[in-house]
């Protein structure tokens, strides 16, 4: 590759609108903007249909196609010139965690739009469709389990599991996703799920703070670690405060907290690569005169190494067995996703779009899961990273600047474009 102007490749980078994409996510940020400056958008709620008749409106002014499946992805299409081609897929998701920050996600998906926009400016057609595709609910947190779209588009879940799981008030996905298009409405996508595509493109935050402290504008994302989610129950039995000895409770919490610093101790490493979280944490009924009955909490664990994340799985069962005392406990697989690596290919057109607009660059893992893990499955797929402040994320504080947002989505174009002018599959 060479400069911007002598390279077709290069052509829609260099009309990418740094001014233009920070007021998308300025618009966006609006649609569930907390009093501390970041974002409450949960996926399927008026927020995420309000921000996805958004995108809908930019779409259709500027002549692309949008349309929708059946677990809500929504795709913006930009024709190629070979209307018998598979496209080439780019997004993230703009679903929020309750205090998320204004980038996370959202960023991937207008990169992506941003560069169907830089290709019209520069009137470049593609051989290959370019489709920006937001993932239905990749945080998680209001219906579980995350990444939900994508791994439903890729075959990994069904669908019809999918539309029945329901959030803490008992709404289904499928109930939350009818009110969703009813607010937002979209035309029904052609083809089934996980219809062939022939590559995939992701830009994203990096929510840590490696490229910040190293001081390179490009992460050339190589893979995505494992990650496993358990949900464990501890029974024990309401008592009196008061009256009860502590010698006779079944103590939910006190067996609880025992399990996690057991497994907070055990699942210490060296290099601080195993990643273990409790996110959540409840507590019944929650009085403060009555011993607590039951305690219901999420493991997170995370770690390149798939054969060592199985290991410490037995570790889980093993202290939450040996810490239960007097009550009983039950661990539930949630979810066991594998290490993603990516395709070396997409990972080579990265680093060498980055190279060729003088950007820095570093390969590097994925410590986050990402909606790529999932499309990773279906075609060759890779990553694009740019700093955040700190590697501050899932965060309201979470911030990024004009500029790394601006030169992560000159790297997404000039790989797309490669990637939709390549010749046509078989």
């Amino acid at each position: 590759m060479a400069g911007a102007g002598g390279s077709p490749d290069l052509a829609a980078a260099s009309r990418i609108s740094e001014t233009r994409l920070w007021q998308r996510h300025m618009e966006m940020a609006a649609i569930g903007a907390t009093a501390k400056g970041g974002v409450n958008r949960q996926a399927l709620s008026e927020e995420d249909a309000r921000a996805r008749a958004l995108l809908a409106g930019w779409a259709t002014s500027r002549g692309f196609a949008v349309s929708t499946d059946a677990i809500g992805n929504l795709f913006v299409r930009r024709e190629g010139s070979d209307k018998g081609a598979r496209p080439i897929l780019t997004g993230s998701h703009m679903d929020t965690q309750p205090t998320g920050g204004r980038f996370d996600g959202i960023y991937g998906v207008l990169a992506g739009f941003e560069v169907l926009e830089a290709l019209e400016d520069a009137g470049q057609p593609t051989r290959r469709p370019i489709e920006v595709v937001a993932w239905t609910n990749e945080e998680g947190n209001r219906f579980t389990p995350g990444a939900m779209g994508s791994a439903v588009f890729a075959g990994y879940y069904p669908l019809e599991t999918m539309l029945a799981a329901k959030d803490a008030a008992g709404v289904t996905v499928g109930q939350a996703l009818a009110e969703t298009l009813r607010i937002a409405p979209a035309p029904l996508r052609p083809g089934a799920p996980g219809a062939a595509i022939d590559g995939y493109v992701e830009a994203h935050i990096e929510q840590g703070p490696r490229l910040e402290d190293t001081g390179h504008t490009i992460g050339v994302v190589t893979m995505i670690q494992g990650q496993r989610r358990f949900l464990v129950d501890v029974h024990g039995e309401e008592a009196h405060s008061g009256t009860t000895p502590r010698a006779a409770r079944k103590d939910a919490l006190l067996a609880a907290v025992d399990m996690v610093a057991a497994l907070s101790r055990a699942t210490m490493d060296d290099e601080d690569t195993l990643r273990f979280t409790v996110g959540r944490f409840e507590v019944r009924p929650g009085s403060p005169s009555t011993v607590p009955s039951h305690v219901q909490f999420m493991i997170d664990l995370r770690h390149p190494d798939d054969k060592l994340l199985d290991a410490t799985v037995m570790r889980i069962h093993e202290a939450v067995e040996r810490h239960r005392g007097r009550c009983t406990a039950k661990v539930t697989k949630v979810s066991a996703v594998p290490a993603t690596p990516f395709a070396p290919p997409v990972i080579d057109l990265v680093r060498e779009s980055a190279a060729a607009l003088g950007l820095s660059h570093m390969d590097m893992p994925s410590g986050a899961g990402h909606d790529a893990m999932h499309i990773a499955r279906l075609c060759p797929t890779g990553m694009v990273f740019v700093p955040c402040l700190r590697g501050v994320s899932h965060n309201e504080a979470e911030s990024a600047t004009p500029a790394d947002l601006a030169a992560g989505a000159r790297v997404l174009a000039a790989a797309l474009v490669r990637l939709a002018d390549q010749e046509r599959s078989k």
